[in-house]
């Protein structure tokens, strides 16, 4: 890739010289108001700092199919189809971060840093406008420009406005049972083991397991692991008669806490298997897990196929794992579905927060402000 640095007076300058020199194929890698001293030492002057980059290696015109046939195996075709989708969702990617680039280039230039964080965050974009809106509207109202603190403070208060009616904070103590649904990979047995030992440990509750995640062996192995650690009994249901005889065999516990099954849930098939092994009806408060290592489009969907269950909050994981959070906040508002915990590593029960707005606004922003 080549990459080159840009220097201007404004954003809408900085960008035609990317255009100038790359075309409408470029791709903005960073972007930052600096402040240079004039004469003297006096007379400040701020500028915009940009780097961009162009790709030289993609290839513009089609490549001309060979002269003989060639006879591809089922596995050529699938690699193929899977590199043709990657490079699909890659070039919609680019063609979208620089149609947000573009919207930015409306707002002043002190505002975009912060709102080009957002954007990095994976934040949606509407939400990125919506608070630049915000913002640059604050600025003319008042008259002034605003330092990077009373940028982060007036952000916050749009963020907490944006989250006021999704709900936080994890498991009640109110219910008995507790039901942790997701995918396979999210790390939901040790969530749950992170939930129950601070049940244990800090609410001194008497808590057991079940699991009925039978197709792995490792998953039930681990979850013993837990429970031996804890000194609390787990149950194993293969069927709906053994999870209703787990049932009655635990009802001395305070809290029961219920480990699915990890499958392919965008698959309907393992969704309506769930439906009919775990009893709903039951006084449960039901959590789906869900890694903020995935792509928010396979969340999505995910979430689309639990929507017939009482999903009462998320817990996200791996959030240590990536570098982008966005997609935790744009779940949230496009479902209606607050969050209860998120985890930051695999230590037992350490790496753990019950979520907040507060926090939640920290870890979008991180090493941007103390919240």
């Amino acid at each position: 890739m080549k990459m080159k640095k840009y220097t201007a007076p404004t954003m809408v300058e900085a960008m035609k010289k990317v255009r100038g020199d790359f075309g409408d194929d470029a791709v903005i890698l960073s972007s930052n108001v600096v402040k240079t001293k004039g004469f003297l030492g006096l007379f400040q002057k701020r500028s915009v700092e940009v780097v961009a980059g162009f790709d030289q290696t993609i290839e513009k015109h089609p490549i001309e199919p060979p002269t003989r046939p060639v006879v591809q195996s089922t596995v050529q075709t699938n690699t193929t189809e899977q590199l043709q989708k990657e490079m699909l969702e890659m070039k919609n990617m680019i063609k979208g971060m620089q149609q947000s680039d573009r919207t930015l280039e409306k707002f002043p230039d002190e505002l975009v840093p912060l709102l080009m964080k957002l954007q990095s965050q994976g934040l949606a974009h509407e939400y990125i406008v919506e608070a630049g809106d915000l913002l640059y509207e604050r600025m003319k109202k008042e008259k002034k420009d605003f330092t990077n603190s009373e940028q982060l403070q007036i952000m916050k208060e749009w963020f907490s406005a944006k989250l006021k009616d999704v709900p936080f904070g994890g498991i009640s103590y109110t219910k008995k049972y507790i039901n942790v649904l997701g995918p396979t990979g999210v790390g939901k047995t040790t969530t749950i083991a992170k939930i129950a030992a601070r049940a244990l440990l800090e609410e001194k509750k008497k808590i057991a397991f079940i699991t009925t995640d039978t197709y792995r062996i490792a998953a039930i192995e681990q979850l013993r692991t837990y429970a031996n650690l804890l000194q609390a009994p787990v149950e194993i249901a293969y069927n709906e008669t053994d999870f209703r005889a787990a049932i009655e065999k635990l009802q001395d516990r305070d809290l029961i806490f219920i480990d699915t099954a990890g499958r392919n849930y965008k698959e309907a098939k393992f969704v309506e298997d769930l439906q009919s092994l775990v009893d709903f009806s039951l006084d449960m408060e039901t959590y789906l897990v869900l890694s903020t290592t995935s792509k928010e489009q396979d969340m999505d969907i995910i979430i689309d196929r639990f929507k017939k269950f009482p999903i009462e909050k998320f817990i996200f994981t791996k959030t240590d794992e990536t570098s982008s959070v966005g997609s935790m906040i744009n779940l949230m508002l496009k479902h209606k579905i607050g969050t209860a915990y998120y985890t930051d590593g695999q230590e037992v029960p350490e790496d753990i927060i019950e979520a907040n707005v507060e926090k939640l606004f920290s870890l979008l922003l991180a090493g941007d402000q103390d919240a």
